[in-house]
């Protein structure tokens, strides 16, 4: 059953694969603020309100879910202990206005010109850098209890290739339910005790408290020093920006760096990432996780990533249910992402395969082997004092640099 729009399935199961990116999305978003200090019912609202901002203004063709953003970790963890929230969000607000001048920026060069910097031999491994890149972190996680990340993980692979119908369409939703009841179960009967922690479902309110200002929501302002840290980042995540559009389309396969246009995508990044910066969320970003959900549900209808926006903001708003999902075991997550992420890599194999790219050629090889080393290789970053750099960045540079200066084989 290979399904592309939600046309041919029930409401039902189009709310439940909603659902699904919502679990994808739901890790990454709250561990940003649980870092930093900020709200994670607030990051939760902000990636559901960005979303649905970004669908909006990519006129709903983009099958992408935003939500916080790790490359603004490390400024985070300086700018709110020495400036407060309200400084940093007046720093996110900026780095979301400089989205939109590069927005304009590409608009004036026009995509064509953007597009000759990105051939299937400098994108394609970089798709594949963003997968692997990821991989530890889903290692991590599975590595607190591998008999639950491998159970989860088998429960994904027997769906996706053995069911039939509608289930063969929520493999990582039929997973994570299956590796969550699990772990209640060993941690009721006391097999592997402290696996699930009730606490934070018990401590949780009913309805978060949203009217009030100051203590849940937060209003910015505006400090040079702060916006200084911030602010240059958005160059950074501009060229990841174009790497998890570009991965969405191979998955999708359509070209959204010409329609909507690179433009429309960062226009929408942007203002979500402003929008993040009023209410006092993490900034905003394109996430991979979905897009790994894509490549294995094969339904690419925007309406699924809109679904799981609404249902973003409702955990923020309503305690107890967010609560029921933070509480879920770091194996079940890691089960999941082992399948999502490697699919993301795999993405990238497609596309350097579908090129046709000759590794006969050195040159090939030479702009391949560059980006893999240096996006791997850098996977944490390089730091210059405050300044933080991604690895994928530095990949993304230079694999560029070597397409355009490496001389044509004959």
């Amino acid at each position: 059953m290979v399904v592309t729009s939600t046309k041919e399935l029930s409401k039902g199961a189009t709310l439940l694969l909603g659902i699904q990116h919502l679990f994808a999305m739901f890790g990454s978003t709250v561990l940003v603020p649980a870092l930093t200090g900020l709200n994670p019912s607030v990051a939760l609202i902000c990636a559901g309100i960005g979303t649905l901002i970004f669908h909006f203004v990519t006129g709903h063709k983009v099958p992408v879910f935003v939500g916080s953003s790790f490359a603004f970790l490390a400024a985070l963890q300086i700018t709110i202990p020495k400036y407060g929230i309200p400084a940093t969000q007046g720093g996110i607000i900026v780095a979301g206005a400089v989205y939109l001048l590069l927005a304009l920026l590409v608009k004036l060069i026009g995509v064509k010109r953007v597009r000759s910097l990105f051939p299937p031999v400098v994108t394609g491994p970089v798709i594949v850098v963003i997968g692997l890149t990821l991989a530890p972190t889903g290692i991590e996680m599975a590595k607190t209890n591998w008999w639950v990340a491998v159970f989860v993980l088998i429960i994904i692979v027997v769906v996706s290739i053995f069911a039939k119908g509608f289930f063969k369409l929520v493999p990582i939703l039929i997973g994570l339910l299956g590796g969550y009841i699990l772990s209640i179960i060993l941690t009721l009967t006391g097999v592997c005790p402290g696996l699930v922690d009730f606490q934070p479902i018990a401590d949780a309110s009913i309805i978060s408290p949203f009217w009030k200002i100051g203590e849940f929501f937060t209003l910015p302002e505006f400090n040079l020093e702060a916006v200084a840290l911030l602010a240059p980042i958005a160059f950074v995540t501009f060229m990841e920006h174009i790497g998890d559009v570009t991965t969405n389309g191979s998955v999708v396969g359509k070209d959204f760096l010409e329609d909507p246009g690179l433009h429309r995508t960062l226009i929408g990044d942007g203002l979500a990432t402003m929008a993040a910066g009023l209410l006092g969320g993490p900034a905003n970003t394109t996430y991979s996780e979905n897009t790994g959900v894509l490549a294995v549900t094969k339904v690419y209808d925007t309406i699924v990533l809109k679904i799981a926006a609404v249902f973003a903001i409702a955990l923020g708003l309503f305690g107890k249910v967010g609560a029921v999902i933070l509480c879920i075991p770091d194996a079940v997550k890691g089960g999941m992402a082992v399948v999502l992420f490697g699919m993301i890599a795999a993405v990238g194999m497609r596309t350097i395969t579908e090129a046709q790219l000759d590794f006969a050629h050195s040159r090939n090889l030479l702009i391949t082997g560059l980006i893999l080393v240096f996006g791997l290789g850098l996977s944490s970053g390089i730091s210059f004092g405050d300044f933080q750099i991604s690895g994928l960045f530095v990949a993304v540079v230079v694999g560029v640099a070597a397409n355009k200066l490496l001389p044509l084989e004959e």
